[in-house]
């Protein structure tokens, strides 16, 4: 099924292959990364610096390495062997050759910093999610209900091996989460760790508390930030920043926590149906959690570019998202509710009277499955984001 599923990113990375002679991809394991490069570039060389052999081969001897993987390959987890950037960075200014190597890694901190430090200027760097909505909807995989999409999540293999979604994410997490946990941070304590990322799930939607964090954990608030970059290096959660153009009004300047896959969330506060997510104090947290990372993951996937911020002020008025546009802002409010009733907007009608004199376009995104379009707004389906 995995490889039947069109990929957004796809066109745009066929698009740039021509003119840089370095394309790179990032992204959390198992989002489908090295199926989707081997099916652009059938016919380049695979190599996985995952492989002990050939990780200790690049590493000891780089200039014979590049001298046996020289043109047409597609190095994966490059960030295992940092050296490798900067022999590249001699070997593409030589050849000038576009599409000469293509990268992947799913530890971006890794990755972005042997790119910054010796590649600037020769890659195409794209980022590739677990499958977005539009993604799924488009090949008649798409939940019919919000509930069962927050609980399936987005996960390739979910769909390709057709796993139990709570079977699937309890792997992962041992598998892939703890693994990068125990490489880049040498964390002795993984209880620790397990107690620290399932209060960041209970703090979803939420504006971050570091402090919080470091004290249910009984860890200190330098371990608390180090561990938070860690997931967020490996894509398991963004921080959604506050938008900060002042309106003369005091603003909130704390973050936001989201997790990029609504399904690994539900796993962690252990909502395993839909029927539970129903009934559960947190409904609201997860539907806003999943809309958030469908814009984000979108922004990626079509190259878009786009900057989404929240905004809230002091007295807690506060907009969901918010998109700064040419003309002022698109705001969006998030419900999980599937009847919507004049209520829902008065928190981007406020907004709107606090941005004026700037246009502002309102939009919320609700739980049902009817598109309106009002004539002072738009009422989405969590279904139809694009």
């Amino acid at each position: 099924m995995q490889q039947s599923v069109k990929r957004h990113v796809r066109k745009h990375i066929d698009q740039q292959k021509s003119k840089f002679p370095i394309i790179a991809l990032t992204g959390p394991r198992q989002s489908g990364k090295t199926t989707l490069l081997k099916n652009i570039f059938s016919n380049y060389r695979y190599v996985s610096l995952e492989n002990p052999d050939v990780r200790a081969f690049a590493t000891e001897d780089p200039n014979g390495f590049l001298s046996e993987y020289n043109d047409k390959v597609i190095f994966d987890e490059v960030q295992r062997v940092p050296l490798l950037f900067s022999y590249l960075q001699g070997i593409v200014d030589e050849s000038k050759i576009m599409g000469q190597f293509i990268l992947s890694g799913s530890q971006n901190f890794h990755l972005m910093h042997g790119i910054t430090q010796s590649l600037a200027g020769r890659v195409a760097l794209f980022k590739l999610l677990p499958f977005d909505l539009s993604e799924l909807k488009a090949n008649d995989l798409l939940q019919y209900s919000f509930a069962g999409a927050c609980i399936k999540g987005c996960y390739p293999a979910i769909y390709d091996r057709d796993i139990e979604p709570n079977v699937y994410f309890t792997n992962y997490i041992q598998t892939y989460v703890e693994k990068d946990v125990t490489e880049l941070l040498n964390i002795k304590d993984l209880r620790a760790f397990r107690t620290f990322i399932g209060l960041c799930a209970n703090q979803a939607g939420q504006l971050l508390n570091i402090s919080a964090l470091a004290n249910a954990c009984n860890i200190s608030q330098p371990t608390a930030k180090n561990w938070l970059s860690l997931l967020e290096s490996s894509y398991i959660i963004y921080l959604l920043q506050p938008y900060h153009e002042n309106f003369n009004k005091r603003l909130i300047k704390t973050p936001k926590l989201y997790f990029y896959d609504s399904g690994l969330l539900c796993h962690l506060l252990k909502i395993k149906t839909s029927e539970a997510l129903l009934r559960n104090r947190l409904k609201g947290n997860i539907f806003e959690n999943m809309v958030i990372a469908e814009f984000q993951k979108q922004n990626y996937h079509n190259y878009l570019n786009k900057e989404y911020y929240f905004w809230q002020d002091s007295h807690a008025n506060e907009v969901d998202l918010l998109q700064p546009t040419d003309e002022g802002f698109s705001v969006f409010e998030i419900k999980a509710t599937q009847t919507v009733t004049p209520d829902l907007f008065k928190n981007i009608n406020k907004f709107e009277v606090t941005a004026s004199p700037k246009k502002v376009e309102k939009t919320l995104i609700y739980g049902g499955s009817e598109n309106q379009k009002r004539s002072q707004y738009k009422v989405l389906s969590w279904q139809s984001i694009k």
